[in-house]
């Protein structure tokens, strides 16, 4: 399944901070729509008016069968009613991180980074989806999408620090965070 995130003048969330970790920036936008699809559409080009990103979902690259039984038993899905914030950090890593075996990127996804071990005390508070972004020509490797009640801000401002800090971080190259608040719906 294909996810697009646009953002531009409307949306059904509202930006409030748009910013770049390290690398290029995206240039900030007011608002940001989410939508799902079978296909992408023609590439939008960025401009000082909107900006679009796509990714897919895709199999877990590097979670063993335990790993994934842990997750799947603890996780929360997207679009939970108190979930009325969240998180767009799209993620692209260095060559030198490409250039590794799928045996050496999870030595250091988890053996070193502890990525799964150290999140799951965040779930079910904090639900992630990670979208895959690399061979559809993206500028971005990955897009994570974080949705979280306003109650656990601190707990996923916690989540992205330690994230940031591990061996697995050394290796990105261009990062943005987007942090968003869905938009009351009319009566």
């Amino acid at each position: 399944m294909f996810r697009t995130f646009r953002g531009g003048q409307s949306g059904g969330w509202r930006v409030t901070s748009l910013s770049q970790v390290t690398g290029e920036p995206l240039p900030f936008m007011p608002a940001l729509s989410v939508t799902d699809g079978d296909a992408v559409a023609l590439p939008l080009i960025p401009s000082r008016n909107a900006w679009r990103l796509v990714g897919v979902t895709s199999s877990l690259r590097y979670t063993d069968r335990p790993e994934q039984q842990q997750l799947v038993a603890v996780q929360a899905g997207l679009g939970r009613l108190e979930a009325t914030s969240a998180a767009l950090i799209p993620i692209r890593k260095s060559q030198v991180w490409w250039d590794l075996t799928q045996e050496e990127r999870r030595k250091i996804f988890e053996d070193k980074s502890h990525h799964i071990a150290s999140s799951l005390r965040f779930l079910p508070a904090i639900a992630r989806q990670l979208y895959h972004c690399r061979d559809l020509g993206e500028p971005f490797d990955f897009l994570t999408w974080f949705e979280f009640a306003p109650a656990h801000a601190s707990l996923f401002e916690e989540l992205v620090g330690m994230l940031r800090q591990t061996e697995e971080w050394t290796y990105v190259e261009r990062e943005v965070d987007i942090r968003v608040v869905k938009e009351a719906l009319s009566a």
